[in-house]
């Protein structure tokens, strides 16, 4: 949903600019996520909007084993591991299960975690059209992952986009949800409130605007979409996965969910959260600026934990693996033993 990387891959020129190809400081965070997709290639998107993904030979990797669910008409595909209490793993954009991978092994010592594909990504289906990524889909997708493994409830664990569908379905199903983790998106009402009064906030929202037009999901490519990736071999994988997905499916994420405007502050049109709430946020994120985390008390009927981490980016799994996984491993456990 919001990302941003330091340096600006190789890239040409596009839309009258030439971009340099030696990596430097940018000076316009907010665009970095816009320019490093759009112009790291000329190459077109290939990606198989509208196609069911193919189904691989399903198998046990080191992090888990593989599995489908069914949510409706669409094939969800999942990586599990462990016993215990359900723990549902959301990622965001341009993600895919794999993103968990730092935090899988320690949290499945006691939790029964579930990292999947959203839908439009990697080994889940890819259904054609907007209404089908809007957020009642999205979040029904996380409920039959929780009725596919026989649970009434879940932890439920978001990072951007994968943050969003988790706020919406504690709101939407709080019996299901016993506990929620966010990681680097601020709830709905503290970023409308944001895009609504912060002139910061607007600029830094440029590229989810851009997301948002009919051409941008054709200037996309697997490579571009990885370039936030610093392991090499992890970018490999991404890649691979991004060229199973459908990019027309990501950004309908942004067509169907972000804010348009004119923006307004609505904070009275969603339920309040009624479980607890861990929020882990990474103060380096450039497209998601910390004030939107101010107040979020305020729509919640529940105890919230919020640590911020400086010199972090948006991806705070990643940047700040270990740490993110203690906090998070901690506060489940302790949560597990308290009344």
């Amino acid at each position: 949903m919001f990302n941003q990387t330091r340096q600006r891959p190789k890239t040409r020129r596009k839309k009258g600019q030439l971009i340099s190809t030696a990596p430097h400081r940018v000076p316009h965070p907010h665009l970095l996520l816009m320019i490093a997709i759009l112009t790291f290639t000329g190459a077109f998107s290939f990606a198989r909007s509208g196609l069911q993904a193919a189904e691989p030979e399903v198998k046990i990797s080191s992090l888990g084993e593989h599995g489908f669910a069914k949510s409706g008409d669409t094939r969800i595909h999942y990586v599990t591991a462990g016993k215990g209490p359900l723990l549902i793993m959301i990622h965001g954009f341009p993600d895919y299960w794999y993103t968990w991978r730092h935090q899988m092994p320690e949290l499945a010592k006691t939790f029964q975690v579930v990292a999947f594909d959203q839908r439009g990504y990697n080994l889940s289906d890819q259904p054609v059209g907007v209404e089908n990524y809007a957020m009642p889909k999205l979040v029904n997708d996380v409920k039959a992952l929780i009725e596919h493994f026989g649970h009434e409830k879940a932890v439920v664990m978001g990072h951007d986009w994968g943050g969003a569908v988790a706020w919406s379905c504690a709101m939407t199903y709080p019996k299901m949800v016993n506990r929620l983790v966010i990681l680097n998106l601020p709830h709905m009402n503290g970023l409308r409130r944001e895009l609504a009064n912060n002139p910061k906030q607007q600029q830094a929202s440029a590229y989810a605007r851009h997301f948002q037009s009919p051409e941008a999901a054709s200037q996309l490519t697997a490579k571009g979409l990885a370039f936030w990736v610093k392991d090499p071999d992890a970018r490999k994988k991404y890649v691979k996965a991004f060229e199973r997905s459908s990019f027309e499916g990501m950004l309908n994420y942004y067509k169907a969910n972000y804010p348009k405007p004119p923006y307004t502050t609505n904070a009275t049109a969603m339920p309040r959260v009624q479980c607890p709430v861990l929020m882990i946020h990474g103060l380096g994120d450039t497209a998601l600026l910390p004030g939107a985390l101010n107040d979020t008390w305020q729509w919640l009927d529940n105890d919230l934990t919020l640590v911020t981490i400086p010199n972090v980016d948006h991806f705070v799994q990643h940047g700040a693996a270990t740490k993110v996984t203690h906090r998070v491993s901690t506060w489940l456990n302790a949560s597990t033993t308290e009344k």
